[in-house]
């Protein structure tokens, strides 16, 4: 879920008063509200709707949703933030121009440059930096990077990488990156979900490298799916992901999503049924609701957890999923956690006008 950027004069009181809103809709059951609870505190990240109605939301849990929700890890942390603000917590700039660390910016520098050799050098005079974090706050991700997480351009920076990236990212390997299981899931999700190492030519290889020394190819397939990475997923799958219900549902594969679906996961259905609405797959939705599936849950964490399916499948066009989700129930009033709109306002957005006027007239006849 996009995380809401602090204004640029942000009022600690006035996030107070959010928190204690937070605790006022919480008491009104509102499904948003137990989503945004659900994503951004971990005392509620496995439970049910009902499980977070039916618990108690106290002043700490509220403080810590709506810090997490600006991409803080804390309210200490956020509250630091806006009494004592740093370059780090310069949106406006790149990470590589918010890094203080003179002797980390010279590493990330270097490996932007394409500087093997150079970079070789510094890490050798300098071995603590492999293990060594940079702290972002205040973003959607990326907000606690080794320096192996900058090979992936993703977040964007400046929108290319050098040619012999791969050769640069092993170094990094070989200077110890390889022993942190840690950075090589992390590193593999950025090059999976990011169009500049696609764009670049370099996101296979990038992955086949990092598998070779490690990194779990299971950890990164969501994320290459729920980015529409296709070449990325397979790539995965041939370093020996899994192909499970939700894999299956995300590339359209019909036969083996109606095979799996008896022994797959509660989790896995849910995911499912998001990644088939959000690509268009009509049978495989079908399949899913047929089996049970809401249509009226907000999509699990890591898929687009600030909408439905309904929301997804509306902005992407797929009028036949949108009908059929209609058909199944899906709420119309429902709104996204972010930017507070319909699915009929993100076909709207999305200059999807059929869809936009059919899910206008349900809702206004009450279907």
């Amino acid at each position: 879920m996009p995380v809401r950027n602090l204004p640029p004069n942000p009022n600690l009181d006035h996030l107070r008063y959010q928190a204690k809103d937070l605790i006022k809709q919480h008491s009104s059951r509102s499904l948003q509200v137990a989503q945004r609870i659900r994503e951004f505190n971990p005392r509620f990240r496995k439970a049910t709707d009902l499980e977070i109605f039916d618990a108690r939301l106290t002043l700490s849990d509220a403080q810590l949703t709506i810090a997490r929700e600006h991409g803080f890890a804390s309210w200490a942390r956020l509250k630091h933030r806006i009494q004592s603000p740093a370059p780090t917590g310069n949106l406006d700039l790149p990470q590589h121009e918010r890094i203080e660390d003179s002797t980390f910016r010279r590493a990330v520098d270097l490996l932007d440059r394409g500087d093997g050799d150079g970079l070789r050098a510094h890490l050798e005079a300098h071995p603590n930096l492999i293990g060594q974090r940079v702290l972002f706050e205040g973003g959607n991700y990326f907000r606690n990077p080794p320096l192996l997480a900058f090979v992936a351009e993703n977040p964007i920076r400046h929108g290319t990488l050098p040619p012999n990236i791969v050769a640069v990212t092993k170094v990094i390997l070989e200077a110890g990156a390889k022993n942190d299981l840690a950075a090589l899931n992390g590193t593999l999700g950025l090059v999976c979900s990011g169009r500049v190492p696609r764009e670049c030519r370099v996101q296979v290889p990038l992955i086949d490298l990092l598998c070779e020394y490690g990194a779990d190819p299971n950890s990164a397939i969501s994320t290459a799916l729920t980015h529409a990475e296709f070449e990325a997923a397979n790539a995965l799958i041939r370093n020996g992901a899994k192909i499970d219900l939700a894999v299956a549902a995300a590339m359209g594969q019909l036969e083996e999503s109606r095979g799996l679906l008896a022994r797959a996961s509660s989790e896995e259905r849910h995911r499912a049924l998001a990644v088939a609405a959000q690509f268009g797959h009509t049978e495989i939705t079908r399949l899913l609701l047929d089996a049970g599936e809401d249509p009226n849950r907000y999509n699990p964490v890591g898929t687009h957890s600030h909408s439905t399916p309904l929301h997804q499948a509306a902005l992407a066009g797929h009028d036949a999923v949108v009908r059929l989700l209609v058909e199944h129930g899906a709420r119309l009033d429902l709104k996204d956690t972010v930017w507070q709109a319909t699915p009929e306002g993100w076909a709207r957005y999305a200059e999807k006008s059929e869809i936009a006027e059919y899910l206008h007239a349900h809702a206004k006849s009450g279907a």
